[in-house]
């Protein structure tokens, strides 16, 4: 683990070479993974939910309660959520096909989010939906479910915008790992039938906030 910022980006710059941006990535996965970190004060809750690809059943969950490791800074937030959430995967009986975070991964001023980060040192295909605005700029998309658009950060495409409801505010996907941006933004789609927000993410939130107060 870093002691400090200048560490913590020395690390990004010696993994993102190790980054596969171009996938392809499962199209239609068994499973999927959602992860997802809750925090009091210096406390914190890890969760991990993973769904059936297909029905979004819930088949497996796992939490990890512990204390942040890393204070908070812009860019570098996997380095204090990334040990409880690699402890939770690890107990994972089912290895996930997909790993879906709740934050980002190309569309980081870095170019190398969580979602980077997690996929890079698991080697899971994975993809980042956020659900704001971190970086970049960009149109807006239709209104209609499934319209997107290209989120830039210099020039360079770093995600979509993605609408998963009808006239409701979009979610912003970028690639993480092993994956590639179409692929990413089916799979976005395919995880929100009901929601603005996948499944994985719902579930997983959920599972991470009720951890972190059974654990007071």
């Amino acid at each position: 683990m870093p002691r400090t910022v200048a560490e913590a980006e020395a690390i990004q710059d010696e993994l993102r070479p190790l980054l596969d941006l171009t996938g392809p990535g499962p199209e239609r996965p068994a499973t999927v993974a959602g992860v997802d970190v809750a925090y009091d004060g210096d406390r914190l809750a890890a969760a991990v939910a993973v769904l059936d690809g297909t029905t979004l059943e819930v088949l497996e969950e796992v939490t990890v309660t512990g204390r942040t490791a890393f204070d908070y800074v812009p860019g570098l937030l996997a380095f204090r959520e990334l040990p409880a959430l690699l402890d939770a995967l690890e107990r994972l009986r089912v290895v996930p096909e997909l790993v879906v975070c709740d934050g980002y991964g190309l569309a980081h001023p870095r170019r190398f989010g969580l979602a980077c980060h997690l996929g890079v040192l698991t080697g899971l295909p994975s993809i980042g939906v956020g659900k704001t605005a971190f970086v970049g700029s960009h149109a807006e998309p239709g209104p209609a479910r499934g319209s997107q658009a290209d989120l830039v950060l210099d020039g360079e495409v770093v995600g979509r915008v993605l609408r998963t409801r009808d006239g409701v505010k979009p979610v912003f996907v970028s690639v993480g790992h092993r994956v590639d941006l179409g692929t990413a933004c089916r799979n976005v789609l395919n995880l929100t039938p009901a929601h603005r927000l996948p499944e994985t993410t719902r579930v997983s939130d959920r599972l991470s906030r009720a951890a972190l107060s059974g654990a007071r």
